[in-house]
C-alpha cells in the first residue's frame, strides 16, 4: 500500500512539474499553448463569421467555460487524474499479474503499422469508444446528472466544449483504458490525437456556420452538434447526435437528428434555467438528494 502511496505522490509531483514547464517553457510540442492558440483561433472565426448573429462576444458563462477549460484539460486531467490513474494502472496491472498471471495486456501490437495508420486507428476506435460511452451519459440517470453540467450551457460557444464536470474524465478514461490498452497505445498517443480532437470539439460547440456537404455524415459539426443540446427533444428521446468528433456512428446506429436549422433553438434541459452557474456549485450538484430518490 505504502508503494501505492509513493508512486501517486510521485506522480503528482511529477506531473505538476510537468505542467509548470510546459507554462513557462513554450516549446512546439507544448500542449498548453496549443490549447490557447486553437481556442483564439476558433474563437477569432466566431467573432468573425457568427452563425448567431445577436449572441455577446463575451455570451453567458464565458469565463466560468475558460475556467473549466483549464481546469478539466490541466488540472484535473494532466496532473490529478493522471497521477490517480497510474496508481490504479500499477494496481490493476499489478492484479493481473499476481492473479492471472498475465504481465501483457497488449492482444494486437500496432507497433509495427506505419505511424499514421496507428494515429487514425487510434482516432477510429477511441471515438467509438467514447461514443458509446457518451450514450451511457444519457441513459444511466446519475451519469446524466453528471453529464447535465455539460448541458447547462445555453449560448454556445467554443470554450463550452470544455464544460464537464470532473467525472466525466474518470468514466471515460477508466472505460476507453482496457481496450485501447490491449491494441498497445501509449499515453504519447494519447497526447498527438487529443489536439486533433480538441480543434474539432471546439468547432462544434463554436457559434460557426461550418457547412461540410457529404462530409458532414463522416465529421461531427456544429449545426449536428447544437441539436445535441436542444432543451426540446422527441418524446422518448434521451439523447441524439452522440458523436464526440465523428459523426458517422450516429448515421450508422439511427441516432442522427437534425429536422432543420438549429441556430435559435433553445438549449439545456427541463430545469436548466435554475441550474446553479457557480463552478464549486456545479461540481456538487449531482450528488445532492433529490425528493423521491
Amino acid at each position: 500500500m505504502e508503494s501505492y502511496g509513493q508512486s501517486f505522490r510521485e506522480s503528482f509531483a511529477g506531473y505538476a512539474t510537468y505542467l509548470a514547464s510546459e507554462v513557462l517553457h513554450p516549446h512546439w510540442g507544448n500542449y498548453f499553448y496549443w490549447l490557447i492558440a486553437i481556442s483564439l483561433l476558433v474563437y477569432a472565426l466566431e467573432l468573425l463569421f457568427p452563425w448567431r448573429k445577436k449572441q455577446a462576444a463575451i455570451r453567458e458563462d464565458f469565463w466560468l467555460d475558460l475556467f473549466y477549460m483549464f481546469f478539466n484539460f490541466f488540472l484535473f486531467g494532466l496532473v490529478g487524474y493522471a497521477a490517480i490513474s497510474h496508481v490504479v494502472s500499477l494496481a490493476f496491472n499489478n492484479l493481473l499479474a499476481d492473479v492471472f498471471g498475465i504481465r501483457n495486456l497488449v492482444a494486437i501490437n500496432v507497433a509495427e503499422l506505419p505511424r499514421w495508420s496507428q494515429l487514425l486507428l487510434l482516432f477510429l476506435v477511441r471515438d467509438f469508444i467514447q461514443w458509446n460511452i457518451h450514450r451511457l451519459l444519457h441513459h444511466v440517470p446519475f451519469l446524466w446528472e453528471v453529464h447535465k453540467v455539460h448541458h447547462s450551457v445555453r449560448e454556445m460557444g467554443f470554450a463550452a466544449h470544455l464544460r464537464y464536470h470532473f467525472g466525466e474524465t474518470m468514466v471515460y478514461r477508466s472505460i476507453e483504458y482496457l481496450p485501447l490498452a490491449m491494441i498497445g497505445f501509449g499515453i504519447q498517443d494519447f497526447l498527438l490525437v487529443h489536439l486533433f480532437t480538441i480543434m474539432i470539439g471546439h468547432l462544434n460547440h463554436a457559434n460557426l456556420y461550418l457547412p461540410l456537404g457529404p462530409i458532414k455524415y463522416l465529421l461531427n459539426n456544429p449545426q449536428m452538434h447544437i441539436w445535441h443540446h436542444a432543451k426540446d427533444l422527441p418524446k422518448g428521446i434521451k439523447g441524439i447526435n452522440y458523436g464526440i468528433s465523428l459523426s458517422i456512428w450516429d448515421y450508422l446506429f439511427g441516432t442522427a437528428w437534425i429536422p432543420r436549422d438549429g441556430r435559435d433553438i433553445k438549449l439545456g434541459f427541463d430545469d436548466v434555467d435554475t441550474y446553479p452557474h457557480q463552478f464549486f456549485k456545479q461540481l456538487v450538484k449531482p450528488f445532492e438528494h433529490k425528493e423521491g430518490s
